[in-house]
């Protein structure tokens, strides 16, 4: 069961590394490409247009040799042929799927202009659809937006000096330690590193945690005392201060006036 676990955090690593790779080539303007596509001059039309405006296009001829390069090669982005000798686009995009587990997107091109065609081809996996002829600037947009679909969600993290907080996972770190928060603490939290470095009032945190159900009075100074020994005792520069009668604000030393 271990080894099973760990090839399934490998693939999704890999897959995540992937996307990465191609948003950065996508924000360059350059999408590596493979077309798997039997006419050869359809082939050739595309490989010529978009190697023209300056992406990185491999051709294969058959769905054999398709599904090997996609299963192993590291693409942006796919165009799929549906009548394919050898291998069929539909088999094709199930097994590149559910046997390579791969997820690079694809685009399946047809000569047939057929609704139960468009669906089986999204039930195997494919992510849009063209149909034969098609322009090639439609069809560089498209892998375009594609490409985009696919880039992994950036993590929501607030940055305070070495001071950072991923809103995602609710891991809150200092200089890579992790700091163990109760969940008022990470309200309180949030609220002082998303107005840093600015001072937020007694007001303002007493409504962000509590709502209208408001504390006794002294409830929020014992949560400010507790997030400070959680954040800044157990190192030599303190960034929680107090500004007596108003609020509190989170602020590196080098950066208070």
């Amino acid at each position: 069961m271990a080894s099973g676990t760990a090839t399934v955090s490998g693939l999704i690593d890999g897959e995540t590394r992937h996307a990465e790779a191609a948003a950065k080539r996508l924000e360059s303007g350059v999408m590596r490409i493979l077309v798997i596509e039997d006419n050869p001059d359809i082939a050739e039309n595309i490989s010529d247009y978009l190697g023209d405006r300056g992406h990185q296009v491999e051709l294969a001829a058959d769905g054999v040799q398709g599904f090997q390069m996609a299963a192993t090669g590291d693409y942006d982005v796919i165009v799929l042929d549906l009548m394919l000798p050898g291998m069929d686009g539909l088999e094709l995009c199930r097994r590149l799927r559910q046997e390579a587990r791969r997820h690079t997107p694809v685009l399946m091109a047809t000569a047939r202009d057929a609704l139960q065609q468009k669906l089986s081809g999204f039930e195997t996996g494919a992510d849009d659809y063209m149909v034969k002829p098609f322009a090639l600037q439609e069809l560089e947009a498209r892998l375009s937006v594609l490409i985009r679909r696919s880039k992994p969600p950036q993590a929501r993290v607030l940055t305070v000096g070495d001071l950072s907080f991923n809103l995602d996972t609710l891991v809150v770190q200092r200089t890579g330690k992790q700091v163990q928060l109760n969940p008022i603490a990470l309200k309180l939290l949030q609220c002082l590193m998303e107005a840093s470095p600015s001072v937020v009032t007694r007001q303002e945190l007493e409504m962000r945690v509590w709502g209208e159900e408001l504390p006794d009075s002294d409830s929020l100074r014992v949560h400010i005392h507790s997030l400070r020994a959680a954040i800044d005792k157990p190192w030599p520069t303190h960034y929680l201060q107090t500004r007596h009668g108003i609020g509190y604000r989170l602020v590196p030393p080098e950066a208070t006036p």
